[in-house]
């Protein structure tokens, strides 16, 4: 069997999940706080037919010797944690972060998860949580017939009570930082979970340490640029038609060979 036939399949494959990849980047290009992923590849091994430096004759040696690769392998899909562009809407509790860091929300179960998506909404007893329920923590309860929510860029939480002027601190948005963001595990509806490999979570106040601010009234885009995502679409599917070709061809030349034993 030809090898070529082998090292072109692994083409196909890797060039399907850059594909896959691609395509999960632009159906989410207009998801909030989401991040692009990136696929990123490695040779295979090597078949060495003639090693560099091996004796050809009594007085020369190869200079560069024989090496065929085997083909490709995916060795990542990286999260690009590039900021997002910011969009106004004018909620009081739609949160955007310009820098650094996540928002911390608690799952039912007591689970701990991370987002870069500050839609926000109140529950029925007033506590600040994202679409699909999940509370912010640390927990903001916003007083009942309260108005004038204002969060600053320190992500301190102030309202004006009923019968008062003034405003009065009712909590304090924080966010977390990891060492290695890219660690994170993407577990779907725009939420990340801590692994091994992130690193622990590290809490701060907006501002401090490296941490970036809030912005309220404000939602983090997708971080997808469509322009670039095509052309990966075009050149993934170019590099996955020529390795389908390199099968085609190898599969003639065996039926050449095997004619010739006729």
């Amino acid at each position: 069997m030809m090898q070529s036939l082998y090292t072109a399949s692994t083409g196909m494959l890797g060039m399907q999940t850059q594909i896959d990849t691609t395509a999960n980047n632009i159906a989410n290009v207009n998801t909030i706080g989401f991040k692009k992923s990136r696929a990123e590849f490695a040779d295979l091994m090597y078949s060495v037919m003639e090693y560099a430096g091996t004796a050809t004759s009594d007085t020369t040696k190869s200079p560069t010797g024989i090496e065929v690769g085997l083909g490709v392998r995916p060795t990542a899909v990286n999260k690009i944690f590039s900021e997002g562009s910011l969009k106004q809407t004018d909620n009081q509790l739609d949160m955007a972060i310009t820098g650094r860091g996540f928002f911390k929300l608690e799952l039912p179960d007591g689970t701990e998860v991370y987002s870069r998506n500050g839609a926000f909404k109140m529950d029925d007893n007033g506590a600040i949580v994202n679409s699909d329920g999940y509370k912010l923590t640390p927990e903001i309860v916003v007083p009942e017939d309260s108005t004038n929510i204002s969060v600053g860029t320190d992500g301190i939480v102030t309202v004006v009570l009923p019968g008062t002027t003034e405003a009065t601190q009712i909590g304090q948005v924080t966010l977390t930082n990891f060492i290695n963001p890219a660690g994170l595990h993407s577990m779907g509806d725009n939420l990340f979970v801590q692994t091994d490999s992130s690193g622990q979570p590290v809490e701060g106040v907006p501002g401090i340490d490296g941490l970036g601010t809030i912005r309220q009234g404000f939602v983090e885009l997708s971080n997808v640029e469509l322009v670039v995502e095509l052309t990966d679409l075009i050149t993934g599917q170019r590099a996955y038609d020529s390795n389908s070709k390199v099968i085609t061809t190898s599969d003639e030349m065996l039926q050449t060979t095997n004619n010739l034993k006729r």
